[in-house]
């Protein structure tokens, strides 16, 4: 007898539809499942893919069914794309039950199964349910069936019945007709809209450094790249920390876009639909490369993709592996990564904001009118040139901290509140929708091409003339010059101005320190 049941296979972010077929014929041996002459499996499975042939066995023997003797073959087609993971079980089990004829295999139509079996026959969760499912819904499957823990996730893809069980015996009792099931229901939306107002931390917090607040609120409004460059105990990370909040809420696309890199990562809480709210990812400076990038013997999404739709935090930036932060440059320009390796090809989306803080030198207080650095001015140069001239020239904004004295920290009014400065911000980032609505892809001034500066932030000949002197003056690179414009549009932003003009200019120059040929000679 000959079944077909259908699954999905997943590569990075793309779902393929698979199908298990299973041929039988009479065998002998006890079962015939437990003997591996008896069991034959071909179309590229892995280590675990193999293995389900136990995990299967067992979990039928403890469902309480009894298996015919027989010969199996398994195939996954398309049999040249390789099939990893435990997803597998609940398909090859609804498929044998078929193919013995235990269960009638027109039920199974129209439904896409996918999920990990325990010995014990329990649903265990699988990874990527919401891509798997949407792939489904898109390919007019009816309905799908998956553990239990996943089917929150997957009911956000509405139009499609979502079967979330148990057991086996759940999945048996289900095709037979039984009403033991009940579908998922989206309730997603409530969730996603109560989310966008909590959160933990506030700007409100940060005392001082109004200077440095001022940069994260323009990095904010224009989704620009930010570094900052100070001593330890400044309150770098503390003020990253908060830049989530005075950012725009997701939007439904840009929730689902993040949470199905996620969930292919495995990364989604138990019973969570979708992911509410930016992420914020800050890997320690001892991350390999794989992980900050992706990729590995089996694709997973690195640091750069699960920051999608959020801000990426790189604490101690010269401490991070050059290989890593040099293959950075991809993603910071294109918002995407292009992982090749010698068993796949895969493209994750990767657009972020990228926020990096570092010492001035190893011991952190080069320049520091309050402590002795007691580094020698090569140690302060080896360390500066750990960053590279390429990827500084990517970030739009260079800020400098200073230590805060207990003077300033006890005297300091409370800060202004995250929720004010985010009003301020979407102001600005409304008028930038409706300058970049017929142009697809760019949705902040920092994604702006050549093209759109000359046609957008073209500065008056006052400001020209200021940023020809600048630049020369100053021995600004050349590259400078776009990334000077982009954040000068986004302070005319933030006051509402149509044209860019010399106090903008102005502004936008002092944000680039680093660029200055001078500044590790001259400190911060």
């Amino acid at each position: 007898m000959l079944v077909n049941i259908h699954t999905a296979a997943l590569n990075g972010l793309s779902v393929m539809p698979v199908s298990v077929e299973i041929s039988t014929r009479s065998g002998s041996g006890a079962g015939g499942l437990g003997r591996s002459e008896n069991f034959q499996m071909v179309g590229l499975p892995d280590g675990a893919v193999r293995e389900a042939r136990t995990r299967v066995q067992s979990a039928l023997q403890n469902s309480r069914v009894r298996m015919p003797q027989m010969a199996v073959t398994v195939n996954f087609a398309p049999a040249d794309v390789r099939k990893e993971g435990s997803g597998y079980d609940l398909p090859l089990a609804v498929g044998l039950l078929a193919a013995a004829g235990l269960l009638d295999a027109a039920a199974a139509d129209g439904t896409l199964f996918v999920g990990e079996l325990s010995l014990d026959g329990t649903l265990r969760p699988v990874r990527g349910a919401l891509p798997v499912a949407l792939r489904a819904r898109a390919d007019g499957f009816r309905r799908i069936v998956l553990p239990g823990e996943n089917a929150a996730e997957a009911a956000v893809a509405e139009g499609l019945e979502v079967c979330g069980a148990g057991s086996l015996a759940d999945v048996i009792a289900l095709l037979r007709g039984t009403p033991c099931l009940q579908p998922e229901l989206p309730s997603w939306r409530e969730a996603f809209a109560a989310a966008q107002s909590q959160s933990d931390c506030d700007f409100a917090d940060v005392r001082g450094q109004l200077h440095v607040k001022r940069a994260f609120e323009i990095a904010a409004a224009g989704g620009h790249n930010l570094i900052m460059v100070g001593p330890p105990g400044c309150g770098k990370s503390m003020m990253a920390k908060r830049l989530p909040t005075i950012l725009p809420p997701l939007t439904i696309e840009e929730s689902l876009e993040t949470t199905q890199i996620h969930s292919v990562a495995g990364r989604l809480a138990e019973g969570q639909a979708l992911v509410v709210r930016r992420p914020f990812r800050a890997p320690h400076h001892t991350v390999s490369d794989v992980a900050l990038i992706g990729g590995g013997a089996n694709l997973q999404p690195g640091e750069v993709s699960l920051a999608h739709n959020g801000v990426l935090f790189l604490d101690e930036l010269p401490e991070f592996s050059r290989t890593a932060l040099e293959t950075m440059r991809q993603p910071l320009e294109d918002g995407r990564i292009s992982i090749s390796r010698a068993r796949y090809n895969a493209e994750l989306p990767s657009r972020f904001m990228l926020v990096a803080s570092m010492n001035p030198c190893p011991c952190g207080y080069y320049g520091d009118p309050t402590h002795r650095c007691v580094c020698t001015p090569g140690q302060i140069q080896r360390y500066l040139n750990k960053v590279s001239g390429p990827l500084l020239d990517r970030i739009d904004i260079q800020v400098e901290c200073t230590a805060l004295s207990y003077n300033d920290l006890s005297n300091a009014p409370a800060g202004e509140s995250s929720a004010c400065i985010r009003e301020r911000v979407l102001k600005a980032r409304k008028i930038q929708e409706r300058r970049f609505l017929e142009i697809k892809g760019v949705y902040c001034n920092a994604q702006m091409s050549e093209k759109m500066i000359r046609q957008f932030a073209e500065p008056d000949e006052n400001s020209l003339n200021l940023l020809r002197i600048v630049m020369e003056r100053l021995k600004l690179s050349a590259r400078a010059y776009n990334r000077i414009l982009k954040v000068a549009r986004t302070i005319a932003d933030l006051e509402g101005r149509e044209n860019v003009q010399s106090q903008h200019i102005a502004e936008a120059i002092g944000y680039r320190n680093l660029d200055r040929g001078d500044w590790a000679e001259r400190g911060i």
